[in-house]
């Protein structure tokens, strides 16, 4: 490895994990890059580079926060070489791998080969003129005031199902623990390939979500009861629509990878950041 990005939370104090990267970087002659306006909140050799131009340079992106910064990690290194290393710094951080204390073991796994790395899918929606990209979901959004999302799903050139709901959600497995869980749909493994498709506090007769295949193009077409909907992509909005107006959406496997050092599973981060508990009145034998 010749070279590392970094990606700070825009708010958080990262000071001791880049202390960590740089340490582990100054003793192997591995350069550090990271992106311009971020790396002059520090005093710190990094090399200041653009956003465009991190993860073409590194061999290694390295994540510094929580799950937003992950997934904005996860956006920069779309279609690139270097895998994600997400360090958590202090919240849930369901995606990262690996807390600040565990950071140097981290890094000397890396240098040892003793890892793995994760290929993760991306969806790709079609705004009118533009194509935006999330690794967590897609989702439209109804606007206070501006009544409910009805929406008619669409799968491989066919009309499938219509929903009217707070919000419809299209998800990849990465984002089933997100906010398509919240509205309840399932747990998927990160390994599987699939998108899920959620109505968040339907009021239609018809409320189940949906599976789907990644080489199905899925559709959302806004049916005329529908209200001016906000598109949420990753948590943020890209957009508005309105009634008449249709989203096109392709999922796009191996779209980034995120490096796994085998300290837990998915279902164990799963399970416990997500405070799963058993119903009270299964009784579980101890393990």
């Amino acid at each position: 490895m010749h070279s590392a990005g970094l990606v700070l939370h825009p708010r958080r104090d990262s000071s001791a994990a880049v202390e960590a990267v740089l340490g582990w970087a100054a003793n192997r002659g591995i350069e550090i890059f990271g992106i311009a306006e971020e790396v002059v909140r520090l005093d710190c050799a990094a090399v200041a580079v653009s956003a465009d131009e991190l993860a073409g340079r590194s061999d290694l992106l390295v994540s510094l926060g929580g799950d937003g910064t992950m997934l904005r990690t996860m956006r920069l290194a779309d279609r690139q070489r270097a895998p994600v290393l997400g360090v958590n710094l202090g919240k849930l951080g369901f995606l990262a791998e690996v807390d600040v204390p565990d950071l140097p073991a981290a890094l000397s796994a890396i240098d040892d080969h003793q890892y793995t790395v994760e290929p993760r899918l991306a969806v790709d929606a079609r705004l009118g003129d533009r194509t935006v990209t999330a690794f967590n979901d897609v989702a439209v959004v109804r606007v206070p005031g501006n009544g409910n999302a009805v929406v008619a799903v669409g799968v491989a050139g066919q009309r499938f199902v219509s929903y009217a709901a707070d919000a419809v959600i299209v998800a990849t497995p990465t984002g089933s623990t997100a906010y398509s869980f919240s509205a309840g749909g399932p747990i998927t493994s990160p390994a599987v390939e699939a998108l899920l498709v959620t109505p968040a506090a339907p009021h239609s007769a018809y409320s189940r979500g949906m599976v789907l295949s990644v080489h199905d193009t899925v559709t959302l077409d806004l049916l005329p009861t529908s209200g001016r909907l906000a598109v949420e992509v990753d948590g943020e909005v890209a957009g508005y629509v309105r009634p008449g107006d249709r989203i096109e959406l392709r999922a796009r496997p191996s779209a980034a990878r995120v490096v796994r050092l085998g300290m837990t599973t998915f279902y164990q981060r799963a399970r416990r950041k997500l405070g799963l508990t058993d119903s009270p009145e299964i009784p579980v034998p101890p393990v």
